[in-house]
């Protein structure tokens, strides 16, 4: 196209450089005061390493407290257990009515806490007595007398008894507390055996 004469064209070329000129002045301020991507949102913090790893280094201090507290537990139950086994084992060394009704539940694999129990059981039926024998009663009149501890009559001794000593005598007192017992939960329960027998409206003891 042709070039204007007039004085035009220099004109507004030196407008349009004056323009450029300026929108470059403001671009670069802008460059410089506006704020960076992503500014004024929430960021998640960021540890150090050695955070990190200092909390890593509680954490394993945490789990070795737990597993001492653990490891100590389990070593005070050994105890308490090998403590109760040494206390079964002189009781049942000493002889005695303890130590029949001891070796008796260790026979049975009972629990001792039975033991006050069975105590009172026997005590009432034969006064501790191994062998006492019933002449008077409705047994004795059948002519099977209910005998030993815990007086239990021939045949239910022989039924009940348990089989590590079965070959001893009813007035045997282990073999006949062992009788007594069993014949006990199993026609009553382990709460008539822990309570010390039967009772009354009155509270008091009443055979089996």
């Amino acid at each position: 196209m042709p070039t204007p004469t007039d004085g035009t064209a220099t004109t507004a070329a030196a407008e349009a450089g004056s323009f450029h000129t300026t929108l470059a002045a403001n671009t670069a301020t802008l460059a410089t005061t506006a704020p960076a991507a992503g500014a004024g949102a929430l960021l998640p913090v960021a540890y150090s390493v050695e955070e990190t790893d200092e909390f890593a280094a509680a954490d394993q201090h945490l789990a070795l407290l737990d597993k001492a507290a653990e490891l100590a537990e389990q070593q005070a139950q050994q105890e308490r257990e090998q403590t109760e086994r040494d206390r079964v084992a002189a009781l049942i060394d000493s002889g005695g009515l303890d130590g029949w009704i001891a070796e008796a539940l260790q026979i049975l694999d009972l629990s001792q806490s039975f033991a006050p129990g069975v105590k009172k059981i026997i005590l009432a039926e034969s006064g501790g007595n191994p062998r006492a024998i019933n002449t008077w009663d409705s047994n004795a009149r059948r002519g099977t007398p209910s005998q030993g501890l815990m007086q239990t009559i021939p045949s239910t001794f022989k039924h009940y008894v348990h089989p590590d000593v079965a070959d001893r005598p009813i007035t045997d007192p282990v073999a006949n507390i062992t009788a007594g017992i069993r014949y006990m939960i199993e026609h009553y329960g382990l709460e008539t055996l822990e309570a010390g027998g039967r009772s009354n409206g009155s509270g008091d003891y009443v055979g089996y």
